[in-house]
């Protein structure tokens, strides 16, 4: 007899960010459909996608200008190496990001993901540095902010500031001067005392996503530019999640008037179609690596997909789409609803803080014992009643595609209300038993 999905989930699969005992003892949800902003399971019942399927999708699922550009990219060719060759959809999607992208980026080199893209920013950082006329190669040090989460590569980790997931890493990694979000001053105290040393400053703008959707204060991402021309430092923005109007602008960069040196993008790069990341630079890093063959003044570095014709011609969807559609403009009143929907959540008593900033919220639930996994409790709750959502801890991520309608958005949110009260009326009708095994 044939053995169904959660079965041969169960016996093969190693999921990411999840405590493999406990996800054997439940039932998984299997989704075999999508729709618009919403997500079916096996059994046809609908869900709203409440966090863009991990962030990354923008204009709903089976967007039928992104069905139609992979579609006929698949009648030219599917895959060819960038090595020694390009490719029609790669020139023109880097076109189109530099056009959209903050003044001066110039060069997109292309990866997987947002951890490549992140870590492909940090060793150009270093190369540049290394090989410019009269280093001395001192730089070697890079800063990043308290509880950041950059991806999950090696160099990506070592810039990353979250004890829960990197900690385990630590004899890994290379050493990294640490600024709590919003510490203009300490930045400035770090640059002064360090100069020479520093690569780069890194940053996710405005929003600390894994962090918990911690928002930084208004100017910070302003000043970090400020101090990091002035030290001549470079600035790396990680718009891998604040990018492609997470933030309610196409970059989280523009609402600060910011253009930073390095920009690495991924997540809605595609729609939330394929993989692909791009790390983009100024023409003057690009130009650090120029010379002679024998100089060895090249960028060593590549992904056998760097660039994948079919998720390239994905990206001209999306991007074709955002504009079609007129989606930025069309996000703003949703915004605002968003805002005043919130502000009824805010008034639960068992919520302590909803942070966010445009489509990039955090309802979060305050201390309690991980055990109890109250953050879980409530995402149970919300399935039950027809959504999707995630948390970091105890913290309920809301993050929906933004294309969702006024109506779903307006659902989602009184769905997670409900799940928050449901989980703690579970938690306190829990038996003493089951809430010691928990403790």
């Amino acid at each position: 007899m044939a053995q169904t999905t959660p079965e041969l989930d169960h016996r093969h699969l190693w999921h990411p960010f999840t405590q493999q005992r406990d996800w054997g003892a439940e039932e998984p949800l299997v989704i075999e459909r999508a729709e618009g902003t919403d997500l079916i399971d096996a059994e046809g019942r609908h869900y709203i996608d409440g966090v863009s399927s991990l962030w990354c999708n923008v204009h709903g699922h089976r967007h039928p200008l992104i069905d139609e550009a992979i579609a006929g990219q698949l009648d030219r060719v599917a895959h060819s190496t960038m090595l020694g060759l390009t490719h029609p959809g790669a020139a023109e999607l880097a076109a189109r990001l530099v056009e959209l992208a903050p003044p001066g980026l110039e060069r997109v080199f292309y990866s997987e993901s947002g951890s490549t893209a992140v870590e492909i920013a940090l060793k150009m950082a270093f190369q540049y540095w290394h090989q410019g006329e009269g280093s001395d190669r001192r730089h070697t040090s890079y800063v990043c902010l308290e509880g950041a989460y950059h991806g999950d590569t090696i160099g990506s980790v070592s810039v990353g500031g979250i004890d829960l997931f990197h900690g385990a890493y630590g004899p890994l990694l290379f050493d990294c001067h640490r600024v709590a979000p919003g510490d203009s001053a300490g930045l400035a105290r770090l640059l002064d005392s360090h100069a020479g040393e520093i690569a780069a400053v890194i940053v996710e703008p405005l929003v600390q996503g894994a962090a918990g959707i911690l928002v930084q204060p208004p100017g910070f991402l302003r000043r970090a530019r400020e101090l990091t021309e002035a030290h001549d430092v470079l600035l790396i923005a990680d718009e891998v999640a604040t990018g492609f109007g997470r933030t309610g602008t196409m970059f989280a960069c523009e609402q600060e008037r910011v253009a930073p040196d390095l920009l690495c993008l991924g997540k809605g790069l595609t729609g939330g179609y394929l993989p692909l990341a791009a790390t983009l630079a100024t023409e003057r890093i690009h130009e650090g690596f120029l010379g002679a063959h024998e100089e060895f003044r090249t960028f060593f570095h590549g992904h056998t997909f760097t660039g994948n014709p079919l998720a390239c011609a994905a990206a001209l969807g999306n991007l074709a789409a955002f504009e079609r559609e007129a989606t930025l403009l069309r996000l703003q009143p949703k915004i605002r609803l968003l805002g005043e929907l919130l502000g009824e959540v805010a008034e639960l008593p068992e919520v302590a803080e909803v942070r966010g900033r445009g489509f990039m919220v955090g309802i979060d639930l305050g201390e309690h014992d991980p055990a109890l996994r109250l953050g879980h409790r409530v995402t149970l709750e919300a399935r039950e009643r027809g959504a999707v959502v995630r948390p970091l801890g105890d913290t309920i991520v809301l993050m929906p595609p933004l294309a969702i309608a006024k109506a779903d958005l307006r659902r989602l949110v009184a769905i997670v209300a409900e799940s928050i009260e449901a989980a703690h009326t579970s938690l306190r009708g829990a038996p003493a038993a089951e809430l010691r095994a928990a403790a």
